[in-house]
């Protein structure tokens, strides 16, 4: 039933706008059908799946990166009150400044290779890491942190013993927040500057009104997206299971 709902309103919302297209007599290269989409993006999988890949490494790249970087300062914001103070406002600027403006400079210093949209997709994922996993850190039951000083835990041993895996579910939950946000910050570079990749892909075919082409690379996004959130969930599930014991 928790499947059928949405499987639903996604076939009656497909199901209007083919209906619509063909009523209206829609050009092509406005909108198509989603039909003429399907065909593209079956049809031209080997451009879509060679673009496809180029965005995929770029999304992975950049999230493992964000993770080297949201674990460890996590962790030191934790532990250190002062060091939140002192990243704090950083952190929020950084979500705060449009993807767009830093785009162009990312894409003077790093080129037009692979690096700029790595840069580009860590500085959007990194953020709901961090601040979950500092947010999960913070939760830990008061009175469990009290039972490990009397049994003589030191502070990192707490660390590891308790607050890890008190702050797991919080994490695989900003893991999921990550991965659904991480094509934009690759896509958006690829955009500016790129010589691969589908938002490279998209900007061609919209420049040639190739606007099946486009919307065939947005369902390709859109299924890397959704196949990167049930993965993390998998992993939540694998290494969290407590998460959901009442």
């Amino acid at each position: 039933m928790k499947r059928l709902l949405p499987l639903s309103l996604g076939a009656c919302l497909i199901l209007f706008w083919e209906i619509g297209c063909r009523a209206w007599s829609v050009p092509t290269y406005i909108l198509p059908p989603p039909s003429e989409v399907l065909v593209t993006a079956f049809s031209q999988y080997r451009t879509l799946a060679h673009h496809g890949s180029v965005t995929l490494l770029e999304i992975l790249s950049g999230l493992a990166l964000a993770i080297a970087i949201a674990l460890p300062m996590a962790s030191a914001m934790f532990l250190f009150p002062w060091v939140e103070r002192a990243l704090a406002p950083f952190l929020v600027a950084s979500q705060a400044v449009p993807v767009f403006a830093l785009a162009p400079v990312l894409v003077v210093w790093f080129g037009y290779g692979i690096e700029s949209k790595v840069i580009m997709a860590t500085v959007i994922i990194f953020f709901p890491l961090t601040v979950n996993l500092l947010e999960g850190f913070k939760s830990c039951d008061p009175r469990h942190v009290q039972l490990f000083r009397m049994m003589g835990y030191s502070k990192y041993g707490t660390l590891k013993k308790l607050f890890w895996p008190w702050a797991l579910p919080y994490f695989f939950a900003g893991l999921k927040v990550a991965v659904s946000v991480a094509t934009i910050g690759a896509v958006i570079g690829e955009w500016v500057g790129a010589q691969k990749g589908l938002g490279y892909l998209m900007i061609q075919s919209n420049a040639r009104l190739r606007i099946d082409m486009v919307f065939a690379a947005i369902l390709w996004l859109s299924a890397i997206g959704l196949v990167l959130w049930w993965l993390a969930g998998i992993m939540s599930r694998r290494y969290a299971p407590w998460k959901d014991r009442g």
